[in-house]
């Protein structure tokens, strides 16, 4: 069979048979051997029957959710390539042919854009229209170095093979990006064609919840990105503190009428800290989503750490350490010169709070270099052992020879 067309469905009784009609009447029209397979969530509204009247295949899917619907239905495609959208009539699934050209010619993915193809009159709120979809699919192409205009279009179509590969994991609506983000990581070939957004035939309001839905994709893109959710940010920090704490370190620096002083170097040493455990937060996310498959391997990690070594880590560590210890030891000679006595701040916190800086990050870099090691410990099984089957059987007649020569040894000692 060529082609798959899954739709998920939760109640959607007002309009589940027209789409299956239109796509049977689709597969009848450009002579494709094809399925319409109704992944179900659940519903009580009939809709179950009304879809197998209409010529579709039923595949009752337990756990809720938009994405389990999806891969059930993916999971059950008999089709080398699956085309997936709505059941409920925004999608015009007779348009499908540009799709199956796309994968006919080698394509792993198809995405559908509606924003080239045309959104009519109240079929998009203008919150997703104009602010939702274009800024989740901006974060994407800037965070994936995608080129997927429209990331959430529910409208598209794949080969199974590739797509049952990445692994996909999300239950929610969030599906929809996982699927973009995790075929772009592969470097899979995917191409993308316009199509049209229609108003639902539906009387009720969709399943679709705008904050929530749009969290969880949010959400979903930044974990899935640890350089723009931790490494990023946490080099900004450390070069803003570190550049501040020099000169701070020295004396006062004044922009304008405004002073920045002690009070600012403290702040300074903030942000170096947090970055420095932002970025190494990105590199234990990393190592960990690599180790795990939840991201692919990346070669400039393997390369860090290929020279990065726990030994060197802790190298690192311990001279971090030693500076700050130097410090300290620093402000302790300058307190006694002052007979231990009252110290202005000014002057010995300038010393104080580099070193402790120092120590801190010490202490941070060791956490982490041993932490790493332990994620590179891997579990391992033994292989079983593999016998000689000729080996094995002259041992069984050899076990059973000598089983026979006791039995005649015992009758002649009882005789």
């Amino acid at each position: 069979m060529e082609l798959t067309v899954v739709m998920p469905c939760l109640n959607e009784a007002e309009t589940v048979a027209t789409c299956v009609r239109k796509t049977i009447g689709f597969f009848a029209e450009h002579g494709i051997d094809g399925e319409v397979v109704i992944a179900d969530n659940g519903s009580t509204d009939g809709s179950q029957q009304l879809a197998r009247d209409a010529g579709a295949r039923v595949v009752p899917i337990s756990e809720r959710g938009y994405g389990n619907a999806l891969m059930g239905g993916i999971r059950a495609a008999r089709g080398k390539y699956v085309a997936m959208g709505d059941a409920d009539d925004s999608y015009d699934f007779t348009t499908l042919l540009p799709f199956l050209e796309e994968l006919r010619n080698g394509a792993d993915l198809v995405m559908g854009n509606r924003f080239k193809g045309g959104i009519a009159p109240g079929a998009m709120p203008a919150l997703h229209r104009y602010l939702g979809n274009p800024a989740l699919s901006f974060v994407g192409r800037l965070f994936f170095r995608s080129k997927i205009g429209d990331f959430h279009c529910g409208l598209r179509a794949f080969r199974k093979d590739s797509i049952m590969r990445l692994g996909l994991q999300t239950g929610g609506m969030e599906f929809a990006s996982e699927m973009v983000v995790k075929s772009t990581l592969a470097k899979y070939d995917i191409r993308e064609v316009p199509t049209t957004l229609s108003p639902d035939g539906r009387s009720r309001a969709p399943h679709l919840n705008t904050w929530r839905d749009g969290w969880r994709h949010l959400r979903f893109l930044m974990l899935y990105s640890p350089r723009w959710l931790f490494l990023i940010p946490g080099l900004l920090l450390m070069a803003l503190g570190l550049v501040s704490g020099i000169a701070l370190s020295f004396g006062p620096v004044r922009v304008g009428e405004v002073a920045f002083d002690v009070d600012t170097l403290i702040g300074a040493a903030a942000a170096m800290i947090i970055g420095f455990q932002s970025v190494v937060f990105a590199l234990l996310t990393k190592v960990y989503a690599m180790q795990e498959g939840f991201l692919p391997s990346d070669t400039r990690v393997q390369k860090i750490f290929g020279f990065w070594s726990m030994e060197r880590g802790l190298i690192f560590g311990g001279l971090l350490a030693l500076a700050g210890f130097g410090g300290l030891i620093a402000s302790l000679l300058h307190w006694r010169i002052n007979n231990f006595g009252e110290l202005d701040p000014r002057e010995s916190l300038r010393l104080v709070v580099p070193s402790a800086t120092a120590l801190v990050m010490s202490l941070q870099a060791v956490f982490a270099c041993l932490f790493v090691s332990i994620l590179g410990i891997r579990r391992r099984q033994h292989p079983p052992l593999v016998t000689d089957a000729a080996e094995e059987a002259a041992q069984v007649v050899d076990e059973a020879a000598d089983k026979v020569a006791a039995e005649r040894a015992e009758e002649r000692a009882e005789r």
